[in-house]
Parts: C-alpha cells; sequence; structure tokens
C-alpha cells in the first residue's frame, strides 16, 4: 500500500511538472497545425475529380444618365466679398438656365466652392494681386437615351449664363445591377453549352453535378473613373472648351458590360 501511495505522489509531480507541462501544449499545438493544414488543403485543393469551364456573357446598353460637371471661376477680383459676389452672380444665373431645361433642384449639387488669394511676383517678392473664386457644381441628367441632345443643351446654357469651364462628363446606367445579372446568365449559358464538347474532348466519361462557379468582371461602368470630356485649365481655355461643346452633340455612344464565370463541374 505503500508503495502505491509513493508511485501516485510521484506520477503526479512528473505531471505537474512544467517539462511535461511543455510537452503536452507543444502536443495540442502541433495538432492544430496538421488540423489547419488539413483544412486549408480541402479549400486550395478540392477534390481532384472537378473540372471548370469558362464562359462568357456580353450585354450591350445605352446610357440613360449623365452627369455634368460645369464650374465657373473668377480671377483677380480686387476684394475677397467681390470676388465671391462675381461667382455667386454667375453661378446663380446658370443653375436658373440649367432648371429652366427641366433639370430639377435635387439634381444638381455643389461638387466644389473655393476662394483664395492671388499672387504677383516680381524680383523675388509675392504680393496679393487679387481673391480668386471658384465653384464647380455636377448636374444628373436623366433620359438621355430618349433626349439625346439634353447634354449639349445644359452645357450651352450654362455657358450662355457665364460658366467658363466643362470639367466632366460621364455617363451611367440606372439599371446596372440588372444588366450585370443578365451578362452572369449569359455566360453561364455559354460554360454549359462549352462543357459537353469540351468533356468529351478531354476524354471525360460523364460531366455530373454543378458543384461551385466564380465570376470576374471584365468590364463594367462602375469599375471605371467616368469617361471625361473637357477638363479644367485656364479659364480662357476652359471657356473655349465650352464654346466647342455649345455647337457640337456630345453622344454617349454604345457601351458593353462584360463577366467571365468559370463552372466548376463534377466529373465521373
Amino acid at each position: 500500500m505503500e508503495n502505491k501511495t509513493q508511485l501516485k505522489n510521484c506520477c503526479c509531480k512528473n505531471w505537474k511538472s512544467p517539462k511535461v507541462i511543455m510537452i503536452f501544449a507543444g502536443m495540442i499545438l502541433v495538432a492544430g497545425i496538421v488540423i489547419v493544414a488539413l483544412v486549408r488543403e480541402r479549400i486550395v485543393n478540392p477534390n481532384s475529380n472537378q473540372v471548370t469551364v469558362s464562359g462568357e456573357g456580353k450585354v450591350e446598353y445605352q446610357p440613360d444618365t449623365a452627369n455634368i460637371t460645369l464650374g465657373a471661376q473668377i480671377d483677380k477680383a480686387e476684394t475677397a466679398e467681390e470676388a465671391l459676389r462675381l461667382l455667386n452672380e454667375k453661378m446663380n444665373k446658370a443653375v436658373d438656365a440649367i432648371k429652366a431645361l427641366g433639370i430639377t433642384e435635387g439634381d444638381i449639387k455643389t461638387k466644389t466652392y473655393s476662394l483664395f488669394p492671388q499672387y504677383d511676383f516680381k524680383e523675388g517678392v509675392s504680393s496679393v494681386s487679387g481673391y480668386g473664386a471658384n465653384q464647380q457644381i455636377e448636374i444628373k441628367a436623366k433620359g438621355i437615351n430618349q433626349n439625346p441632345g439634353i447634354v449639349s443643351q445644359i452645357v450651352s446654357a450654362a455657358s450662355g449664363a457665364g460658366i467658363n469651364q466643362v470639367a466632366d462628363i460621364n455617363f451611367e446606367v440606372s439599371n446596372l445591377n440588372d444588366l450585370k445579372q443578365q451578362a452572369r446568365i449569359k455566360a453561364i449559358t455559354d460554360a454549359r453549352n462549352k462543357a459537353g464538347a469540351l468533356a468529351q474532348a478531354a476524354g471525360i466519361k460523364k460531366l455530373k453535378k454543378v458543384v461551385g462557379w466564380y465570376e470576374d468582371i471584365i468590364q463594367s461602368p462602375d469599375m471605371q473613373a467616368g469617361s471625361g470630356y473637357g477638363g479644367i485649365g485656364s479659364p480662357e481655355k476652359a471657356a473655349l472648351n465650352s464654346r466647342a461643346a455649345v455647337s457640337s452633340q456630345i453622344p454617349s455612344g454604345n457601351q458593353e458590360i462584360i463577366i467571365s464565370v468559370g463552372v466548376n463541374y463534377e466529373v465521373e
């Protein structure tokens, strides 16, 4: 009995020793690493009895909305107050002219508004020579597919009211998500149409169920910064850009959404 008690005490002491605890912790850590590695291998390298067939879907559309950024700049006003007064007069006239074309107030918003001193440099010394002010507004013109001339009309009306900058014009479509879904369905259909012939050529006995797919958006308007027109430069250059827009159409053209998919099939 005494020997059994001594053996029990010895085992308890050994179990509680730092060395045994470290060995036990190491075994748990190794087991965890092995489990994680097996799970990762399962995710990264799925069952080998699968093949992927790619397909592509294209949907052509005509933009129905234009975002037009226009601005006015005042240079070398004698005072800051004068610069702001002149700027506000120009912009108020421009906004009124744009509204007269049927653009609602909710579709006109200010993007930038600034006031700054302007300097002359003489013999290495700078001095304030006046004040400048600038404001840019963005106009959302809807239904341009039904009224393609509205963009140039907006630019023309604003230019006549004192706008001297055409900063940017970009086009978008209001049902973008629907068009993307159409492109996805076309891409999956394309992959399914290819699958049989490709499997036969590869010597695959039978294509079974679809076990997954992925998509890659090749082209879409929400991937782009915007198709610009004109640009911000000196007031004189910007004014020339604005006058040029008055006498010409600003077509949006037809555009495409392209989506590629890979469809994973289980094979026999």
